[in-house]
């Protein structure tokens, strides 16, 4: 076996998993392969100094909830034991394409055969006024929510402050509200939409959202424009569009992301909102592939995880041969996630196209149960479920396989009495997915209890299901029960790693 050198730049979630999915194809392939021994000399480069961590969490570790250790998907030791070269705290700041080479902050030179950009996204800050002292320095008070070191700022001012502010109330504002709520402080969501998670939720859907937060004694703010950062050396408030002003002691843009292409734009590589990519995830450039937020696939772009983790399995069935015509199509957008306790799913359409779109809506505030389905031609095509958290998994499916539906549409949102095609537990396809925070689908489950994991923490652990925002937790147990062979029963002292109970949400 000819050995290639592999590097990837991005040691975040769609980098790490993108090595990950290579080393189990090639396990595959050989299954008596040692570790390091494959096809591939791979090193790996990252921003952050650490290992590769959860982002999903962050929001915990934020709140305390979690320690910043018991996020962390692959340790440093991980890769040595994998035979992966890992240079963290070391940024690639050149890629030289005629040489083959990347570059990096620290002066390194490292050669490739084929390389993988993954460098992911930043926290857009919109240009606004006030962000910086006199000095042109960054004002004190002033911070963004995307990654570990964030936190640990955020964290650290928060215990002298008394008012926070957050701009932006989708999911990422959202989290870092939630984690900035548990230093008793006053804390508000300062939207410019005009309502809530736009993106994913009508306006229904949000404002049974918003009620729940409201319970957590966090304010929210609806069509407001922030247009500057009040305060000459220290965040003293905000000022909106129309002249009000609002006080506080920090704040915490949190109001989107943009792809991190600079390195791909230097080299020549071609770029439009993002690094353009085929269905194989190559680049302009055959030896060089793009994963994550950072890739464009036909003109669009992903932030969710589940599209990541298909990329990566694509990129890394078709570099090492176990699919070598493995194509990547693009993804159906769907997200399952926890956002302050609700159990929050949102897939394709939130709202009908067309005059013939059926839409059908269930809708208990109180409970801050909201469920509405959008039917096209007999197939979902749409649909948000707040507070359900065993009917979210079984509608996704219906809707990423675009399967008919029944005609007693009520069937799809209750249970009757008989259960409608597709749409328990036991009809659920292996590869469908179970949980969208972690990649686990129902097969890797069952291969789990197979190979004696008969307990919902030995599966957690194993796989890493329901240790994200946790709003997979009931469907695993439910699983797991299923198939556990008859003679086996849950330890009664069994517990479940607290990451599993953790109200949280997915990464954008």
């Amino acid at each position: 076996m000819v050995t290639e050198r592999l590097v990837v730049i991005g040691n975040g979630m769609a980098g790490a998993r993108t090595v990950e999915e290579i080393l189990a194809a090639e396990r595959s392939l050989t299954p008596s392969l040692a570790s390091g021994a494959g096809r591939f000399e791979i090193t790996v480069f990252g921003d952050e100094p650490y290992g590769n961590y959860n982002r999903i969490l962050l929001s915990s570790v934020l709140s305390g909830d979690h320690e910043p250790g018991g996020i962390f998907l692959n340790p440093l030791t991980w890769y040595e034991e994998n035979g992966i070269t890992l240079h963290c705290g070391d940024r690639v700041t050149r890629i030289d394409r005629e040489a083959r080479l990347v570059i990096s902050v620290s002066g390194r030179q490292v050669p490739y055969d084929r390389l993988i950009i993954a460098t992911g996204s930043r926290a857009f800050v919109p240009s606004i006024e006030g962000l910086r002292d006199e000095d042109d320095s960054p004002k004190s008070g002033v911070f963004v929510f995307r990654n570990l070191d964030d936190c640990r700022r955020i964290a650290g001012y928060a215990g002298k402050c008394r008012r926070a502010v957050v701009i932006g109330g989708g999911l990422l504002g959202l989290e870092a509200a939630y984690g900035l709520r548990g230093y008793g402080i006053d804390v508000q969501v300062v939207h410019q939409a005009s309502h809530l998670m736009n993106r994913q939720l009508d306006a229904t859907a949000a404002e049974t959202l918003r009620a729940r937060i409201e319970q957590l004694e966090i304010g929210v703010l609806v069509n407001r424009r922030t247009v500057a950062v009040l305060g000459d050396e220290t965040v003293t408030g905000i000022r909106f569009d129309d002249g009000e002003t609002l006080e506080c002691d920090m704040v915490v843009f949190a109001c989107g992301i943009q792809p991190n292409v600079e390195l791909a734009q230097e080299c020549g590589l071609e770029v439009d909102a993002a690094i353009v990519v085929d269905d194989q995830l190559r680049t302009s450039d055959p030896a060089i592939y793009s994963v994550g937020e950072c890739g464009q696939h036909r003109g669009q772009l992903y932030g969710l995880v589940a599209p990541l983790w298909e990329q990566a399995q694509v990129l890394a069935h078709h570099l090492t041969g176990l699919r070598p015509n493995a194509a990547y199509r693009g993804s159906k957008t769907a997200s399952r996630l926890k956002v302050m306790g609700l159990e929050v799913a949102s897939m394709g359409l939130i709202e009908p196209e067309l005059e013939s779109d059926e839409v059908v809506i269930f809708h208990e505030p109180k409970r801050g149960v909201y469920k509405k389905l959008i039917i096209r031609d007999d197939r979902l095509v749409g649909s948000i479920v707040l507070g359900d958290g065993l009917r979210a998994p079984l509608l996704m499916q219906l809707f990423d396989r675009s399967t008919p539906l029944p005609q007693e549409r009520a069937s799809l949102l209750f249970d009757l009495g008989s259960a409608p095609a597709a749409v328990t537990p036991e009809a659920m396809e292996d590869d469908s997915a179970v949980c969208h925070c972690n990649g686990v689908s129902k097969g890797d489950i069952r291969e789990c209890v197979a190979g004696g994991g008969c307990s919902l923490q030995a599966v957690m652990r194993a796989t890493r299901a329901g240790t994200g925002c946790g709003s997979c937790k009931s469907l695993v147990r439910v699983l797991v029960e299923r198939f556990r062979p008859t003679a086996t029963e849950e330890p009664a002292n069994a517990e479940v790693a607290k990451s599993a109970d953790i109200p949280l949400g997915v990464l954008r």
